[in-house]
């Protein structure tokens, strides 16, 4: 079999041989997106709208705190607070005084007003 034979024989397979019915129609151009869609829509569900919760939930709880409740850092440094700023929290934990950055104050481990667990 020459090279020339084996092209024509690729070439006949590539098109398709004779047909004889209608070509079959192309999907709409529109078709092409509804995979990317689900797949946004699925990342949305699973990783987006979480995080969404989760910093609302953080921006609450940094709304709420007050002088005298027990926290706890990102850093994992205890501590109780003594001073509230715009951007800042002052934290007593053993016989020191620290001034954090507000938004590292990961939880509130015991309001001032509960009564101890």
């Amino acid at each position: 079999m020459s090279f020339v034979s084996l092209f024509f024989w690729v070439s006949l397979a590539q098109a398709g041989g004779e047909t004889t019915g209608p070509a079959a129609a192309a999907p709409p151009a529109w078709a092409q997106f509804v995979p990317f869609i689900f797949i946004f829509l699925i990342m949305y569900a699973l990783i987006i709208r979480p995080q969404q919760k989760k910093a609302k939930e953080h921006d609450a709880l940094l709304k709420k705190l007050k002088i005298g409740d027990k926290v706890s850092t990102a850093s994992g440094i205890v501590g109780v607070i003594t001073q509230i700023k715009q951007n800042s929290v002052s934290l007593r934990s053993a016989d020191s005084k620290l001034e954090m950055l507000l938004p590292s104050v990961d939880r509130v481990l015991k309001e001032k007003d509960s009564p101890e667990a």
